[in-house]
């Protein structure tokens, strides 16, 4: 089962001092912007992380797996799309200008884009989708919750304008992620309903891999590839295996062993994302000892970043320095790296009246590659200040119903959501995965104000200082930094080269050719 933290499906992306955006519309990051010959690979298959026992056809709901967001992304369109340098990309949004107030915002659609039963896309099935993704607040974590939808209203078929409920400059990022549109009044999703993606559900899909066919009338690049097979695999070592047998092209979030078995074999490619991947050590703030800052410091000072990194990802990775987003566009990059220091551990559970020790449980699971070792080692690590933890592996199953957000001492997880959705998930007072129970009225209130600022250097600036604070007085550890590692056949070419959401727009693949 996927972490809520993982469902949550955006990328890093600013709108650059609030101005009108009208760059013209772009494919997915990564994807080449000619029009792809029809010399490649008639078909390629992706074994992708997930479940077929919960894979969702709504879009606007939940998305428990990788494979749920790559069918949604072959199927429908988003308004926006993550690109690099925190840049937002056009999709089928086109511009978003702002009023003075940064409280109302014109959205402008591309005219070309159609459904794939021939009808136009329209203001009216954005708007109406943006909408039902606010009705369904409960499964996907509110990423309508800055908008007043109530208030928004269309204006013509190719415009519509957003209230926000707040002045709100990261409407572009906001955009992002899940907003598939698709037509207004679709109220059966028990399967697929009309898209305008760049392709169409086939009806040859069984039971082993749904199957994808190009959509030739998409107004995107051609697709390279006639057909996509999309095949989720819960196991990591499964997908692995399904790429070595030769049963798929593209097997993606192997684990790092394989890789490593691997890597120097011609026949195999490793693809690697850099820093896609943490899971961060999870202190809860309303429960003893972790209500003591001198604790949380003390258990940050006491991880021995490198071991961890080494044994738990095997080198695939890097050195975390305890903010939660590091790949934001936003997140600090002139901060000191945090090294091991006992000695000042020690005097700080000293000076926290546990200078004997304390007893306490720390939770983790299987689900992911290396979170079981992880938190074995971060035990022993802990042991040297006096912090005897006894690791409880709960079932990658009940994981994330039955640890995440109730635990106070846990390893959590995270892979490539921006800074924003973090806060909109887990670091808002009233969230019920506010895992950390971060409740600190100062900092939302300067995030208000960074939220409000129209210039993009000062915006990035203020992000950035509520970033350092977080580091340093809230509830999280993060040690290190995964590499997203995917196997796939020689060849295999047109990957967006992101993390996050952007990395589910595989519409670009192809094989040879």
């Amino acid at each position: 089962m996927r972490s809520p933290l993982a469902a949550v499906t955006a990328a890093v992306v600013f709108l650059a001092g609030c101005s009108t955006s009208t760059a013209q519309p772009a494919p997915a990051p990564g994807a080449p912007t000619a029009t792809a010959s029809d010399t490649a690979s008639d078909t390629v298959r992706y074994a992708a992380p997930g479940s077929p026992s919960n894979a969702v056809t709504d879009p606007h709901g939940l998305l428990p797996g990788e494979s749920d967001v790559v069918r949604m992304a072959l199927t429908y369109d988003v308004l926006t799309l993550p690109g690099p340098d925190g840049r937002t990309l056009p999709r089928l949004a086109t511009a978003w200008t702002p009023d003075a107030a940064l409280t109302r915002w014109r959205i402008a659609l591309r005219d070309d884009a159609t459904f794939s039963d021939g009808r136009p896309v329209k203001a009216a099935d954005a708007l109406f989708s943006l909408r039902r993704m606010g009705e369904k607040a409960a499964e996907n974590f509110g990423r309508m919750a800055m908008f007043d939808l109530g208030a928004s209203k269309v204006i013509d078929d190719t415009t519509f304008e957003l209230v926000t409920r707040k002045p709100y400059a990261e409407v572009g990022k906001a955009l992002e992620g899940a907003t598939f549109v698709v037509p207004e009044g679709s109220t059966d999703f028990s399967k697929p309903v009309p898209g305008s993606g760049p392709f169409r559900v086939s009806d040859r899909g069984g039971a082993q891999a749904v199957v994808f066919e190009r959509n030739d009338d998409w107004w995107g690049p051609k697709p390279p590839s006639r057909v996509i097979e999309v095949r989720a695999l819960p196991d990591p070592q499964a997908r692995g295996e399904a790429l070595l047998s030769g049963q798929v092209d593209l097997a993606g979030g192997v684990p790092a062993a394989m890789v490593e078995q691997h890597k120097d074999d011609t026949a195999i490619q490793v693809l690697r994302r850099p820093g896609a991947t943490l899971y961060p050590l999870v202190m809860r703030m309303d429960t003893e000892p972790f209500d003591d800052r001198r604790v949380r410091q003390a258990v940050r000072l006491a991880l021995d970043r490198q071991q961890l990194l080494d044994v738990a990802f095997l080198g695939f990775g890097e050195l975390g320095n305890d903010l939660i987003t590091p790949k934001d566009a936003t997140s600090p990059t002139d901060l000191p790296q945090r090294t091991r220091d006992v000695a000042r551990a020690k005097a700080l559970m000293t000076e926290a009246g546990l200078g004997e020790g304390v007893d306490l449980t720390l939770h983790s699971t299987t689900a992911y590659p290396g979170m079981d070792t992880a938190a074995t080692l971060i035990a022993q690590q802990l042991a040297e200040i006096g912090i005897r933890a006894k690791v409880e592996l709960a079932p990658p199953d009940t994981y994330f119903t039955s640890v995440y957000a109730q635990k106070p001492f846990y390893l959590s997880y995270l892979g490539g959501i921006p800074f924003l959705d973090v806060v909109r998930v887990t670091l808002t007072p009233g969230s019920p995965t506010n895992e950390t129970a971060w409740r600190d009225r100062t900092w939302s209130t300067g995030l208000d104000q960074a939220l409000a600022e129209p210039k993009e250097v000062r915006r990035r600036t203020l992000l950035g200082d509520l970033q350092a604070r977080l580091r340093d007085e809230g509830g999280y550890a993060v040690w290190a930094l995964s590499d997203r590692l995917d196997l796939a056949k020689p060849g295999l070419t047109g990957l967006p080269e992101g993390i996050g959401f952007s990395s589910a727009f595989i519409d670009q693949v192809k094989l040879g050719g």
